[in-house]
């Protein structure tokens, strides 16, 4: 099920992608070997166990859905749950498939609503998801009009829940997820039209690194969709966390807006401008039953939830948009 032939074959058409392809079928092999992912086996079989069921629609703009449950037996239904639940964690959504009603941590059409009124027109633009997880703001692209919608995630179980969808959302959409991280892409690609990177700057070691990269995957008028973890504060404020923050290792920069608009200007971007701000809340990432590990209630102090539970300010999350020259 895992099949990136179409995209392939999409990519040739694409005069800014095609060199790519000299490297792109070994890049996916590295990135789903069994050596680095043990449980890949496991994943893929979960995939070919899922039931064939045809959705009688499919909606990707207001929500993703397809289908209900009158188009699938009671049997293929319980199919469909337990095969689906054999993927967890699952962090970002929501989705519904036949009435299967997939609960993620993550409200990420919260997210969405906050981003889209900010977007350039995504109508037959080529969009990358840098970081997307399961592919979820894909699909809202793809829904917003975009023409292809490319993701990349170095997480194997990230494009097994992908690949779960798409056999049901559509196998011949020009929606793709590859198991990369950016650091792979070849360098000043200047070929997309938009791309998003949210929830990834904090959990990279070089800002700077991370935002040049993003830059050079855009063309000359292309725009950056950026979400990250701020801080309070006027030019020049960064926290650096020593230690964790809000129980992850992995947390190196959190910028104050003003800092992080500087950095764009750095970075080579025209206009960078925080267009949204706001307090992550347990209502938008909680543990559920499609998500049973610790979540955001798990990592403020109970005494003082405006803090993470070392003393951190708590997670606030803007949103910049910026355009290359």
């Amino acid at each position: 099920m895992i099949d990136y032939t179409r995209l392939y074959q999409g990519l040739q058409h694409i005069p800014a992608l095609r060199a790519w392809l000299s490297q792109l079928p070994q890049q996916v092999a590295e990135g789903l070997s069994p050596k680095r992912w043990g449980d890949l086996p496991d994943w893929r079989s979960t995939l070919e166990a899922l039931p064939d069921i045809a959705p009688s629609s499919i909606q990707l703009n207001h929500r993703i859905c397809a289908g209900n449950a009158a188009d699938a037996s009671a049997e293929q239904l319980q199919l469909l749950e337990a095969g689906l639940k054999k993927l967890h964690p699952w962090r970002k959504g929501p989705w519904d498939l036949f009435g299967v009603s997939i609960d993620t941590e993550w409200r990420s059409d919260w997210k969405w609503d906050r981003v889209q009124p900010h977007l350039a027109p995504l109508k037959n633009r080529l969009v990358l998801d840098v970081g997307c997880g399961n592919g979820y703001h894909c699909w809202r692209a793809y829904g917003a009009g975009a023409r292809r919608v490319i993701g990349i995630d170095p997480s194997a179980k990230s494009v097994a829940q992908f690949y779960a969808l798409k056999k049901y959302l559509g196998n011949e959409k020009p929606v793709d997820l590859l198991p990369l991280g950016i650091e792979v892409l070849p360098e000043n690609l200047h070929a997309f039209d938009t791309t998003f990177s949210m929830g990834v700057l904090y959990h990279r070691r070089s800002p700077m690194d991370h935002l040049r990269d993003l830059r050079g995957t855009l063309r000359p008028g292309g725009q950056l969709v950026l979400e990250t973890l701020v801080i309070d504060g006027k030019l020049g404020d960064c926290l650096v966390p020593e230690g964790r923050y809000a129980k992850m290792r992995n947390v190196w920069f959190c910028p104050s807006c003003a800092t992080l608009e500087s950095w764009l200007r750095k970075c080579g971007f025209d206009n960078p401008r925080t267009v949204d701000l706001s307090t992550t809340t347990t209502e938008e990432q909680r543990r559920t039953d499609w998500m049973r590990f610790e979540s955001l209630a798990d990592f403020l102090d109970p005494q003082s939830p405006g803090k993470t539970i070392e003393g951190h300010p708590a997670p606030k999350r803007a949103v910049l948009v910026a355009k290359v020259p």
